[in-house]
């Protein structure tokens, strides 16, 4: 692709299961920070959506074949909504991050559903999707992608922070590129908030009410995961298997549950960004004004937040950029951030098949 202007759709679905992000973005070739998106909308999942989503980990295999297809139709119906709803005439390709459904890169199983060739003959466009896989296949994490983003979209910071259902982190050291899953943030948050009927803790108001369980908090930094070193990724089976049940069987009341996570996350976040005001955060968690608040107390510092919509998109246009990079055939999946065996060029690209 050699044209100067390319327009991309850019679609990501994050754990926290917020809805489906969506992007129209132009980049300028020949200098890609200089970035525009014109479009962006969130499309909330139905509850049927959301209920089969969190439980599409203990399908079957054929189950999540057969589910693979569905949300694929999902994603071209959203997309042609989008489409047509803005009337998007200018499309150079799509590029989807998917859902993930089972990330278990130590087994090498990564699982992003959402049938490109699906969504390719629904939207009769190109489609870049499937951005993991391979990266697991070269004894990579498969994760996290967005940092190739964050080293050449976002130059003016020394740190992205990104608060979704997990936060993660990338940063330049030593002419590499660092990055890696903190801590779980709202994947943990929103699905103690909803034991209290709220989709989400707005702005942290019900665990700033709590009260610190201090031995809980103390049992969650203690967790070994955080005495590892980068490249390292989290996945919800990791929260299944060491969050919940360490929470659950220390604390019952949900705000002080909800109080403790957040001191939590800070003290985790804190311990990296600690002292530099030179910090991008994005993501649902940037809302959530308790949070940051507590994020600034132990990191010393004062963070002033980007745009709302680059708060609420840059996950989605980030990956709208890496399905740039593929089709150019550059590196969009860097060794340095997921310990793959080198870097390279991931995804899979689909064509509108007319029969």
């Amino acid at each position: 692709m050699d044209k100067k202007e390319v327009f991309s759709i850019g679609l990501m679905s994050g754990t926290s299961l917020d809805g489906i992000d969506l992007v129209y973005v132009k980049f300028d070739a020949d200098a890609v920070k200089n970035f525009e998106i014109i479009y962006a909308e969130t499309v909330a999942y139905s509850s049927a959506w959301k209920d089969t989503l969190q439980k599409g980990i203990h399908f079957s295999s054929d189950e999540l074949q057969i589910l693979n297809i569905e949300y694929g139709t999902l994603l071209g119906s959203v997309l042609t909504n989008f489409i047509d709803k803005f009337g998007i005439q200018q499309i150079d390709f799509i590029a989807s991050h998917g859902h993930t459904i089972l990330h278990q890169p130590a087994n090498g199983i990564t699982l992003q559903i959402g049938d490109g060739q699906t969504i390719a003959n629904a939207t009769k466009q190109k489609v870049v999707c499937d951005f993991r896989t391979q990266d697991v296949q070269l004894g990579g994490q498969g994760a996290p992608l967005v940092p190739v983003g964050d080293a050449l979209l976002f130059t003016d910071f020394e740190y992205c922070l990104n608060l979704g259902g997990f936060s993660n982190i990338s940063y330049q050291k030593d002419d590499k590129r660092i990055a890696f899953d903190i801590c779980p943030v709202n994947i943990v948050l929103n699905f103690y908030a909803h034991k209290l009927g709220f989709a989400y803790d707005a702005s942290g108001k019900i665990a700033s009410e709590g009260n610190i369980n201090e031995l809980l908090l103390e049992k969650l930094n203690s967790l070994a995961f955080y005495q590892q070193i980068p490249p390292k990724s989290l996945g919800l089976e990791w929260v299944q298997a060491h969050i919940f049940p360490l929470i659950d069987g220390l604390e019952t009341a949900i705000p002080t549950i909800l109080r403790t996570f957040v001191e939590h996350v800070a003290i985790q976040i804190s311990k990296i960004i600690k002292n530099n005001t030179s910090v991008l955060v994005t993501g649902g968690g940037a809302f959530n004004s308790y949070l940051m608040q507590r994020i600034e107390y132990h990191a010393a510092i004062k963070i002033a937040l980007p745009s709302t919509e680059l708060i609420n998109f840059k996950e989605a246009l980030v990956f709208a950029f890496l399905g740039l990079l593929k089709i150019q055939d550059k590196v969009n999946c860097l060794q340095s951030v997921t310990g793959a065996s080198k870097n390279h060029s991931s995804g899979a690209i689909f064509v509108f098949n007319q029969k």
